[in-house]
């Protein structure tokens, strides 16, 4: 297939911009005529090729990696997600990629906590909620990940309840917020050392579990592989687990259930 618009092409598709510009077309038509001139829709930049379509295939649109990524290239690639109209979001961003980025967009968001760079699109809506996910940690050494958690299902338009610093060294911390687990469509669970805080939790509720390991321990903690052995091998049924400091990964998949599980109740 040839990726060069035809003149009759270009004229159609400028003329389709300007439609989307003036606000008499919506973003899912725009793309929704592009993929019938069978054009690309993929961005394709000198470091990197930006997945367009990525909403309509998969719910979400295509999030950024920060890590060993030049502050240039993401720039870059911010700019072709807002010229196709997509919000951006962004993990792995550090203070200083953080600090050269807020000047070049003064309307992100930077978590410097989550490591985390938001750009919504002008004038857009809050998105209605889709889903409650509740994102608790063992220990406020794992507040990083946490945020990081949080922050994702945020962007995916989950409501958030955060629940810190229920590890069990002191169990009798936990029942006091059973309310707000029991009430949510998914629970992430966030803890280091042994991990076994994801097993405790899903005892207590019918919803899935989404266990994230972190780095946070002693030597023997391998570096968050004690925790992510210990949850893989959890007796509670109801707990999968993701990779270690995967906060993004986690609350992604959360919100994912608690957006169907919201749409079916």
């Amino acid at each position: 297939m040839n990726d060069t618009p035809s003149q009759n092409e270009h004229r159609h598709l400028a003329s389709l911009a300007e439609q989307l510009q003036r606000g008499e077309l919506s973003i899912e038509t725009f793309l929704a005529q592009l993929r019938k001139l069978g054009l690309p829709l993929t961005a394709h930049l000198p470091d990197a090729s930006v997945d367009l379509d990525r909403r309509r295939r998969c719910g979400y649109p295509e999030v950024v990696y920060g890590e060993g990524k030049t502050v240039e290239a993401i720039q870059r690639i911010f700019r072709a997600l807002l010229d196709a109209g997509t919000d951006v979001f962004a993990t792995r961003i550090d203070p200083e990629k953080a600090e050269r980025l807020q000047e070049a967009f003064p309307t992100g968001r930077y978590n410097a906590l989550g490591r985390t760079f938001r750009i919504p699109l002008p004038q857009q809506e809050t998105p209605q909620q889709q889903g409650r996910v509740a994102i608790v940690t063992a220990g406020t050494s794992d507040l990083p990940v946490a945020e990081e958690a949080r922050e994702t299902a945020l962007w995916m338009g989950a409501e958030v309840r955060m629940i810190h610093d229920v590890g069990v060294a002191g169990p009798h911390r936990l029942p006091s917020h059973l309310d707000t687990l029991l009430s949510s469509h998914a629970v992430v669970v966030i803890a280091g050392m042994e991990g076994a805080l994801p097993s405790v939790v899903g005892g207590y509720v019918a919803c899935p579990v989404i266990a994230v390991p972190t780095s946070v321990g002693y030597g023997a903690a391998l570096g968050g592989l004690a925790a992510l052995l210990g949850m893989l091998n959890s007796c509670a049924s109801n707990v999968t687990v993701v990779n270690i400091d995967a906060g993004f990964r986690g609350a992604y998949v959360a919100s994912m259930i608690a957006r169907s599980a919201a749409g079916a109740s």
